[in-house]
């Protein structure tokens, strides 16, 4: 079966790509490419409160995983960020270490599979636990799910045993994972494979 290619190269094509950030930057990183209006995503998550002398409180609002910003562009479009622009030049492609082709050396991430872990990640709740995306754990099969209600609706994730939990995991395969603590069961739609 014969593949068909793309009339437009890869790197002109306008795809999700996680970047590292060196030092962590990632916040400097996502004011200059808003200012540039280029989209991207960082997930930020909110620390617990403290309150000061004078009893107000205090939250903070920080990068959920650091050194990590995904971009909406193109790959030519990032590289000359990186060159020309003094606050992108800190951004790292991520490779794949396994690539054997030119065409999927750099890390992209699909479209949907953004689109769902974004859905999720951009609440900022204390619903939601980071997990390292390389564990052992996230490898065990699971249920596919859809979230049918709530903050989470319409996000899709696998059912997964997490600290003697279950919990409803919505992963970027090797990139990035996130657990939703709590789903009440009668809002997840089971998804036939």
């Amino acid at each position: 079966m014969d593949t068909i290619k793309p009339s437009v190269p890869r790197k002109e094509m306008i795809l999700w790509y996680p970047m590292r950030v060196t030092y962590g930057r990632e916040e400097k990183i996502k004011d200059a490419l808003d200012t540039l209006n280029v989209r991207n995503f960082l997930p930020m998550m909110r620390l617990r409160g403290w309150v000061d002398a004078n009893g107000e409180p205090h939250q903070n609002i920080v990068p959920a995983i650091r050194n990590l910003i995904f971009i909406n562009s193109s790959q030519e479009r990032i590289t000359e960020l990186k060159m020309f622009n003094k606050e992108c030049n800190s951004l790292r492609y991520m490779t794949n270490p396994f690539s054997h082709s030119d065409d999927d050396y750099l890390l992209t991430v699909p479209d949907r599979q953004m689109e769902n872990f974004m859905r999720v990640a951009s609440v900022q709740d204390d619903r939601l636990i980071y997990l390292d995306p390389n564990v052992d754990y996230l490898r065990t099969p699971g249920q596919k799910v859809r979230i049918k209600d709530g903050d989470f609706k319409d996000a899709e994730g696998v059912i997964k045993r997490i600290k003697n939990n279950k919990r409803v995991v919505v992963e970027i395969h090797g990139i990035a994972a996130v657990a939703i603590t709590f789903v009440p069961a009668i809002w997840l739609e089971l998804i036939e494979e």
